[in-house]
């Protein structure tokens, strides 16, 4: 009998990427498998067939004399052959086996039973605007979990060592079979470990770490940003079984400013003047996050609102040379109270003032008009 094509028995075309094709075998698998199908002689052949295309085709190789010269390629005996050197199609396996090797590979209770990395921390750090000019050094103090220098980290006490669970054999999962499933669960005895700690450390419980403060510093950097995180790598929680420890994630919030807003690299500040500064123009300092202040030149005839740029004079930019931009808004104070020769002069003003000398009043009274 005719075997049918390979690409046709998965239900795939014959530029399938290798993504494609497992996602196809997956699905005949499960559907076909003898577990799942007692006595069924065509779901076993369905299954066989399945199989058999996909060892060829997963392997880039055995494909490429497969797509030139179709099964004759494997007529002496090849993947597609039971028996020569293929998956050997006469043992199926569990369905246990077929989700291992497209769910991730091993169970999670035997990849417990070696080191572990520890956990990550968080620290949550507020600053000024000033020290994020700047950029400061900070003490923080951090508790977590270290590695038990009673035991060094086993868990167990002084002399002994950790025994492999009788339950599991070291495996740190157990399997049951439940009808046509072989499951599979996390060892009960040791909790997945794979070993259990007979007689543990006083020190530590057993847990081979203890919790304790610990004081690390670090630098803040010139020009970071709110919400910013650092990763202070190796600081986090120790590892279990002699594992990496974790790494301490570090979140800034600034602190508001009194004078200045920020808006990535660039500041906004807003300068109250004298309605004499405005009309007649003056030179104002303005204060600098560095303690010192820049001088900025007010024309006449500034308006309340008016925006003036001084460029270089923001924030730095994190990681770089460069800074934003400092934008300066003025606001025209007017006096609620002035004297009785302050009135006169200002109405003697008032009085001799030209046409065009209120344009956008001028404009508004037009309107009025019209």
């Amino acid at each position: 009998m005719e075997k049918r094509d390979y690409y046709e028995t998965l239900g795939v075309s014959r530029d399938a990427d290798a993504t494609e094709l497992k996602k196809a075998y997956r699905v005949l698998a499960k559907k076909y498998h003898p577990d799942l199908n007692p006595g069924d002689e065509t779901a076993e052949k369905n299954f066989k067939e399945a199989n058999e295309a996909y060892e060829c085709l997963k392997d880039a190789d055995n494909r490429a004399a497969y797509d030139r010269y179709g099964h004759a390629a494997f007529q002496n005996g090849g993947p597609g052959a039971a028996g020569a050197g293929g998956a050997g199609f006469g043992d199926f396996g569990s369905m246990g086996d077929i989700f291992e090797e497209f769910f991730g590979g091993r169970s999670r209770g035997r990849r417990q039973a070696g080191p572990s990395r520890g956990n990550d921390l968080r620290y949550d750090l507020d600053i000024d605007l000033t020290e994020a000019f700047n950029g400061v050094s900070k003490q923080i103090a951090v508790t977590g979990a270290v590695g038990c220098e009673s035991c060094k980290g086993s868990g167990a006490k002084k002399g002994t060592e950790p025994v492999t669970c009788g339950t599991c054999n070291g495996q740190g999962t157990v399997r049951a079979q439940q009808g046509f499933f072989t499951v599979e669960r996390t060892c009960h005895s040791c909790g997945g470990e794979g070993r259990m700690v007979k007689d543990p450390c006083g020190d530590c419980g057993g847990r081979g770490h203890v919790h304790k403060e610990r004081n690390l510093s670090f630098d803040v950097p010139k020009g970071i940003e709110d919400g910013t995180r650092i990763r202070l790598s190796g600081e986090g929680d120790a590892g279990a079984r002699g594992g990496p420890r974790g790494d301490l994630y570090v979140f800034i919030s600034i602190r508001p400013h009194s004078l200045l807003q920020r808006d990535g690299a660039d500041l906004f500040c807003r300068v109250p003047i004298q309605m004499t500064q405005a009309i007649l123009g003056d030179a104002i300092e303005v204060p600098m996050l560095d303690g010192k202040k820049v001088k900025l030149t007010i024309p006449e005839g500034a308006q309340s609102g008016q925006q003036f740029r001084l460029r270089g004079k923001g924030m730095p930019v994190l990681r770089n040379r460069h800074f934003g931009d400092l934008y300066v808004q003025i606001s025209v104070e007017i006096p609620k109270k002035i004297s009785r020769k302050q009135k006169g002069l200002l109405k003697k003003f008032d009085a001799e003032s030209k046409s065009g000398l209120y344009p956008e009043s001028e404009k508004f009274r037009k309107s009025l008009d019209v």
